[in-house]
């Protein structure tokens, strides 16, 4: 008996197959993170009469379905639980039932726990951060993030003033004194402002200024022993104008006891007037006095704002009083050889006994990719290249289908002439 039947067969049903992926493919056009399937044709020994010994190469095919993992266009969003990785591996999730997956698509989602979801509701994995801190070298977990509530306040320690003097003024007039304001913060996250004084000596050596720290009486209890001024002291600078005295490594102590709020004593809080590279903050130069800047280290209780995730996959809650706080970090893992990854649907990969153990870690490090905040991956379904395929394998299944007719035909007239 011919094989024509069984070879046409064969050909219908692969490219039947191929045509059913391609529709796939243009499906999920539009699935963030979702990696195009391709078709390859295989020939398939068929053996003629039954004999062991005759075979015919090539007399049947099987197609061969595979995804390819490259890499898709990064798409911005803004969407703060969105995120790409640029580059190998997989943001690694968790089913509801423990299964663990892998998936390149990022739109992620918060539930009303905080636990960062993706679309189809597995649990994103990573680590959580404890005040502040992520240890990357612990185990996996589910990532939860706060969803409300407040930030303590965080006491000042230490500020800084960064000013210019007027070398030019003369003692005794209104040039010869110059005040800084600095605001600071309690332990109950109340503010005070600190008033520093500056007044040129009459008397020499010249370039001297005397200062003085002094606090709003109201801000202290009656009770209150400290001193107001809480510090005086002298500013001596050289003829280029560069402070001299007090030297670089010596900081103005600043304590505070007594708070009318009951706050907690401020018993080492100091002002540095040298920066974190030895040069002074202040200078004495010909020019008007005038306060360029400050800064201190204490910040006011604030409620959460938002939570996003930035760069390399760190989560980030923000808060009203400028504090931006880790609280989780993304795991990517990277697999050796995606394409023996099992598809579980919905746009996630589950290992087999074929593939290499996963390589899971913080993002950039290694072999893995980086991870971009705000945005998405998008497919790597090319719509030309689809559509090439689609007539492609509409024509070998049109021609598979000739071969059944004309096989049919042929039959029909070699039974024709057989004598009735």
């Amino acid at each position: 008996m011919s094989t024509a039947f069984s070879n046409a067969l064969s050909g219908l049903q692969a490219n039947s197959e191929a045509i059913n992926v391609v529709s796939g493919n243009l499906a999920n056009e539009n699935t963030f993170g979702y990696k195009a399937n391709t078709v390859s044709f295989e020939e398939l020994v068929s053996s003629i009469g039954g004999s062991a010994t005759t075979n015919l190469t090539g007399a049947s095919v099987v197609p061969n379905s595979k995804q390819s993992f490259s890499q898709g266009s990064i798409t911005t969003t803004g969407q703060p639980y969105d995120a790409a990785i640029q580059g190998n591996g997989f943001f690694v999730v968790q089913s509801t039932g423990g299964q663990q997956a892998f998936t390149r698509a990022g739109n992620f989602t918060l539930n009303s726990s905080g636990q960062l979801l993706t679309q189809n509701g597995e649990y994103v994995e990573g680590w959580n951060g404890i005040n502040g801190v992520v240890n990357t070298n612990a185990p996996l977990a589910d990532i939860v993030v706060p969803v409300a509530g407040l930030r303590a306040p965080t006491t000042t320690t230490e500020f800084s003033l960064n000013l210019n003097l007027n070398a030019g003024a003369a003692a005794g007039t209104t040039d010869a004194t110059f005040t800084s304001p600095i605001q600071i913060v309690d332990s109950q996250g109340q503010t005070h402002v600190l008033t520093v004084t500056y007044t040129e000596q009459a008397a020499p050596p010249s370039g001297t200024w005397n200062y003085s720290v002094s606090i709003p009486s109201p801000d202290l209890s009656a009770a209150s022993t400290t001193p107001n001024p809480l510090a005086a002291g002298t500013l001596t600078f050289d003829t280029h104008g560069n402070l001299l005295v007090p030297a670089a490594g010596a900081p103005i102590a600043v304590p505070i006891a007594g708070f009318a709020d009951g706050a907690a004593d401020m018993p080492t809080l100091i002002w540095n007037l040298y920066d974190a590279n030895g040069a002074p903050q202040i200078t004495q130069y010909d020019q008007v006095s005038a306060n360029l800047a400050s800064s201190q280290n204490g910040t006011q209780a604030g409620q959460l704002t938002g939570i996003s995730i930035g760069a390399n996959g760190q989560i980030t809650a923000k808060y009203s009083n400028g504090d931006n706080v880790a609280v989780a970090q993304v795991a990517v893992g990277t697999v050796l050889n995606p394409e023996s990854m099992q598809d579980l649907g919905n746009n996630s990969f589950g290992v087999t006994s074929a593939t290499s153990v996963p390589a899971i870690g913080v993002p950039g490090t290694g072999s893995r990719g980086t991870v971009t905040g705000g945005a998405l991956e998008s497919s790597t379904v090319d719509i030309a290249t689809e559509f090439t395929n689609l007539l492609i394998y509409e024509r070998g299944y049109q021609a598979n289908s000739k071969v059944i007719t004309t096989e049919d035909q042929v039959i029909q007239t070699t039974l024709s002439l057989i004598p009735a």
